[in-house]
């Protein structure tokens, strides 16, 4: 065993060192639940593709806030770049945590790119940093998995990008709400009554309290939004297969909402999973999230970060960014470490389950 965990390491260590220029494409798609979600009820869904570039063109800073006053840096890609050849790579859908973006989670998309994967995020509908979150965005966590279903099925369409995707080689990862989107594209089942019992038993448990990015909601409005007609459809829905079959591995960063999932399905998952989380996170508490999923699913790997709190796997904070969003920036940990070691973990993980990328 030793020696396997030494050969993967060293096979990680050479990719890294060969690691490609990074492309960064922007598509867009529908998907019908989007329209029960999205503030406009429009139907619409933005992708967001990283993959590995030639070095054709150059690598812009990919950096978030106002014009000339950015909160958050990512890292770089080149947008529009041409691809490095013509191989077919891994692929890994990715869902951004609760309110965020894409580009938020982008110093993980973008590092996985330029180690040879193809990496497609999706910014879910309602329930995202660029347009006003909305209830059903914020309930409705279970038509996530769709989202990505919708990418995927619109980049394998692409004449440039669907045929270097090597569909054998499909993964799934995701931050907080998009950790529990990877258990159930994995193969997770929802129980809404679950999660409601849940947290009237334990209403002071982190997911179960209103969320700094939609602060106005509370439980008690998000169970009166389920139990009405308006949302019937869509609880219905959630009790049914959610599970996108292309999915071979699951990687989980700091996974939430995971009381919202049957115990039985988690033990009953067949596909590799990898969750890494930090010890000190208050907002998706490991016992109650992606501890409780580590106990529950057989062969699951679980890294815990010490003194990482939950936002600290949010995107690096400029200078500004430290100053005004000073509910999200500060760290005990440098967060260099953390996106490090998540990286790591990724790298791995991945590693195992599909072999090292071209």
């Amino acid at each position: 065993m030793r020696t396997i965990l030494l050969a993967l390491l060293a096979s990680l260590w050479a990719v890294a060192a060969c690691a490609y220029p990074v492309g960064e494409r922007h598509l867009q798609t529908t998907n019908p639940t989007a329209a029960v979600r999205d503030a406009q009820h429009k139907d619409g869904l933005r992708i967001t593709v990283w993959y590995p570039a030639d070095d054709l063109t150059p690598e812009e800073d990919i950096v978030l806030g106002p014009p000339g006053n950015p909160l958050f840096y990512v890292g770089e890609a080149a947008p529009n770049a041409g691809f490095a050849d013509e191989r077919r790579r891994p692929v890994i859908l990715f869902s951004h945590g609760f309110g965020g973006t894409a580009r938020m989670m982008g110093w993980f998309g973008t590092v996985m790119a330029a180690q040879g994967y193809i990496v497609i995020a999706v910014d879910h509908p309602g329930n995202n940093g660029m347009e006003p979150m909305t209830i059903a965005g914020a309930v409705l966590f279970w038509d996530r998995p769709g989202d990505l279903a919708a990418a995927l099925a619109r980049v394998r369409a692409d004449p440039d990008l669907g045929r270097r995707l090597d569909m054998a080689r499909v993964g799934v990862a995701g931050f907080s709400a998009g950790g529990f989107t990877s258990l159930v594209a994995a193969g997770a089942r929802v129980d809404v009554a679950r999660f409601k019992a849940f947290c009237k038993d334990r209403p002071d448990d982190g997911i179960c309290k209103p969320q700094k990015e939609l602060p106005t909601l509370t439980m008690d409005q998000a169970v009166a939004f389920l139990e009405s007609p308006e949302a019937k459809p869509a609880v219905d829905r959630a009790a049914g297969d959610l599970s996108l079959p292309e999915v071979r591995a699951a990687f989980a960063i700091a996974p939430a909402i995971v009381q919202a999932l049957d115990p039985r399905s988690l033990q009953g998952l067949r596909v590799p999973v990898g969750i890494v989380l930090g010890d000190a996170d208050e907002v998706a508490p490991p016992n109650t999230n992606g501890s409780y999923a580590a106990r529950q699913i057989p062969g699951a790997r679980l890294k815990a970060l010490p003194g990482v709190g939950h936002y600290d796997f949010l995107s690096r904070c400029t200078p500004a960014g430290d100053e005004i969003v000073k509910d999200l920036c500060p760290v005990r940990v440098p967060r260099s470490g953390t996106h490090r070691a998540a990286i790591e973990q990724a790298l791995m993980f991945f590693g195992r389950a599909f072999g090292p990328p071209p």
